[in-house]
């Protein structure tokens, strides 16, 4: 799999393995890699490994979140990290 080096930029790619990394990798794309980013992980690793990674995951913007929740027809409620972030109050919400 190639992946563009400035989505790994804080990292050394040397150590970077496709497998045991995968959700920081899938959520590095879905977050700040482009279209061809995306097909090249939907490639590699598949629609449904990838959904259930993307519902496991601990933070997501709020724009990706609702992103992937119409793109797979989940209910926000269902993804972790909107769970994470409803138990967490917030004092100020820009």
């Amino acid at each position: 799999m190639q992946l563009p080096n400035y989505l790994f930029w804080d990292i050394d790619l040397n150590t970077l393995d496709y497998h045991n990394h995968a959700r920081f990798i899938i959520q590095r794309v879905i977050q700040k890699g482009s279209i061809k980013d995306w097909i090249t992980i939907k490639a590699f690793y598949g629609l449904e490994y990838i959904k259930q990674e993307i519902l496991q995951m601990r933070s997501l913007d709020k724009k990706t979140l609702q992103f992937f929740s119409v793109y797979f027809n989940i209910q926000k409620s269902e993804f972790r990290c909107y769970i994470i972030q409803q138990s967490i109050p917030k004092h100020f919400d820009y």
